[in-house]
């Protein structure tokens, strides 16, 4: 029996919700590139969903069904409320929401197509709400109510901040949405299609994917990032802070991936992105100190930024708090599990892969007395 560690190249299954073939990520065909400048988020969750772009009406009442749903159960918000705040990562609370989203669900066991297609809708419109909520309550304030008027990236910053966000950071926000929004089978939507194969629901598979994307050699880079450009704080500081961790080896978060040989295709758009945030925001160090940080690591490893590195300073440059950068791609990446998702439940077959044992040879129990 032959083995891959990690399973790197191994094909799994088959999946027409998105693909990476020669360094090209595509939604359903749809290169990234001109998704991502052309696209809203809620055109990419429909595309993802149902394999072709809404027409206008179609994308109208897709985001109005959206927006009917975004409110969550009082009782989510007052079980938040008993969580010891200074302990909890944001990660561990939307993971514990979600599954408590389950028990307000009467249908959440129901496994008819029209059932799941009406969670997932429920799920993608919750969590941010989830997210934001969780937010605001750690800092004693009192939960912001979605808006029924606002776009699916306006309504995130809304309801974060209390106030209406100006368009560029609206622009900013939708498109690191469309960017992470899926990535074939990448850790957290295998980890939720193996839940679901079992003929789990719908809030499992999700909880198990936000349990593996929590993980910093997952969706937790992104927080990793911001954290050592903290550390560095200052342009001047990078070169011996880089050449420190290169000299001792140490693992540079935000570089490389396993499937891009020639670069992540999605981190120019969030190179782009943080060079204009940051200098409307008049902290242009953070662009600056990761293009140096950049030249340095790939000029001497030959490794390439992945979508995690910009994506930092981005979202440190919209003023979000750096442990909500993971609960974010959740936000995104809800729109890509749940493609998977009903696409695994559509013709399902259960996940058992086998494992090469290179344990003890054949043994023979002796009594406890005597050994």
């Amino acid at each position: 029996m032959s083995t891959t560690r990690g399973l790197e190249g191994i094909v799994a299954t088959t999946s027409s919700v998105s693909s990476i073939i020669e360094s090209v990520l595509t939604y359903q065909g749809y290169d990234i590139d001109d998704l991502a400048d052309n696209a809203s988020f809620e055109e990419v969750i429909y595309l993802l969903w149902n394999g072709r772009l809404p027409k206008e009406q179609e994308l109208r009442s897709f985001t109005e069904e959206l927006a009917g749903h975004a409110e969550i159960p009082q009782a989510i918000i007052e079980q938040m409320k008993s969580y010891p705040i200074n302990e909890v990562h944001p990660m561990a609370a939307l993971r514990t929401a979600i599954s408590s989203l389950a028990l307000f669900d009467e249908n959440a066991d129901v496994m008819e197509n029209d059932a799941n297609r009406l969670k997932a809708l429920k799920i993608q419109a919750q969590i941010p709400t989830i997210v934001t909520a969780f937010s605001r309550v750690r800092e004693g304030k009192e939960p912001v109510a979605p808006r029924k008027d606002l776009g699916f990236a306006a309504n995130f910053l809304y309801m974060l901040n209390g106030e209406e966000p100006d368009e560029v950071a609206v622009n900013a926000f939708n498109k690191a949405l469309v960017l992470h929004a899926d990535h074939e089978l990448n850790a957290s939507t295998f980890t939720a299609r193996v839940c679901v194969a079992t003929l789990s629901d719908v809030y499992s598979g999700i909880t198990a994917a936000i349990g593996a994307l929590k993980g910093p050699l997952h969706g937790g880079a992104n927080e990793a990032v911001m954290s050592m450009l903290m550390d560095i704080d200052e342009v001047e500081n990078v070169e011996p802070y880089i050449r420190k961790a290169l000299d001792n080896k140490e693992k540079i978060m935000g570089f490389g991936h396993r499937v891009y040989k020639n670069g992540d295709p999605r981190a120019k758009h969030l190179r782009e992105m943080s060079k204009q945030l940051t200098t409307i925001t008049g902290e242009s160090k953070w662009y600056e100190m990761s293009l140096k940080v950049e030249d340095m690591v790939t000029g001497e490893k030959g490794l390439l930024p992945n979508v995690d590195f910009y994506s930092a300073s981005v979202y440190h440059s919209l003023g979000i708090k750096h442990d909500l950068f993971t609960p974010i791609f959740a936000v995104s990446r809800a729109s890509g599990w749940l493609a998977h998702i009903l696409e695994q439940y559509s013709d399902n077959r259960l996940i058992r892969p086998r494992a090469e044992y290179v344990g003890p040879g054949k043994q023979t129990f002796i009594p406890i007395g005597q050994r």
